[in-house]
């Protein structure tokens, strides 16, 4: 039985590696490639795939994610193979749900054999969602919470703490983050992907265009039409509108 086959990595040299060690494998049809978290759950909803290589970290959306935003979306999941440089203790973890990993640098003989167990459980007809959704939360308590947010700006990277993030905007597809000592540019596609990165307890998406952290605003101005703006306390005090679907959420948020 032929398998269809999606590769996902931030990495284009991994991508690649991966594309000529499975070329060898008899059945196997590559249909296409991703390069972020996004660009998979993508993938998967439009081509169903048979199998997908999932890199684990990658900026914004991260493997985790994907598995997550899949099982949100009921999006029927396909057979998952993940590469990963996590340790030892994040490897049981595979072990226990019964999934497969390949680690980084790869193995051809590692990965014939992660293609052969995939194989295997597709003819077996078995689920893949509750063991993906056990693995999500098993190496979730596992994942490093990182508070730092990195941003280019002026040629170089810059690692901000997310506390100090004002709002990011995007416009024409560019993410901007405006910082309390900075402002710089994102290297997400989109704000949501963004937000996945980010302490939901924080920030809210407050119009489809801005993302704001709750503490950063400074002062709800009443609007048009039982509408509001906010303004930020940045170093412009920069006005941001509430959508409508947001206003419920602004009134619980503040009890207007």
């Amino acid at each position: 039985m032929s398998l269809s086959v999606i590769i996902v990595d931030d990495e284009q040299l991994a991508r690649d590696e991966l594309s000529y060690l499975l070329r060898d494998v008899e059945d196997l049809d590559i249909i296409g490639q991703g390069k972020n978290g996004v660009e998979a759950v993508n993938l998967i909803k439009e081509t169903s795939p048979d199998l997908v290589f999932l890199d684990v970290q990658m900026p914004g959306l991260d493997g985790f994610g994907v598995i997550k935003k899949l099982l949100e979306k009921k999006i029927p999941l396909p057979q998952i193979v993940f590469s990963t440089a996590f340790d030892q203790y994040a490897v049981k973890a595979f072990e226990v749900s019964a999934l497969d990993y390949i680690l980084k640098p790869f193995d051809k003989k590692r990965i014939f054999q992660a293609v052969e167990k995939a194989r295997k459980t597709q003819e077996s007809d078995a689920a893949p969602s509750e063991k993906l959704d056990t693995l999500v939360k098993l190496l979730e308590q596992q994942k490093p919470q990182t508070t730092k947010v990195l941003l280019k700006a002026n040629n170089r990277l810059f690692l901000v703490d997310q506390k100090e993030i004002c709002f990011a905007s995007i416009e024409d597809g560019v993410i901007t983050v405006v910082a309390q000592s900075m402002e710089g540019q994102s290297n997400c596609r989109t704000l949501e992907e963004l937000l996945t990165s980010l302490d939901s307890n924080l920030f809210w998406r407050a119009h489809r265009s801005y993302l704001v952290n709750i503490n950063r605003i400074k002062e709800v101005v009443p609007w048009f039409k039982s509408s509001y703006q906010i303004r930020m306390d940045d170093k412009k005090q920069t006005e941001i509108p509430v959508s409508r679907a947001q206003t419920r959420k602004l009134r619980d948020l503040f009890g207007l």
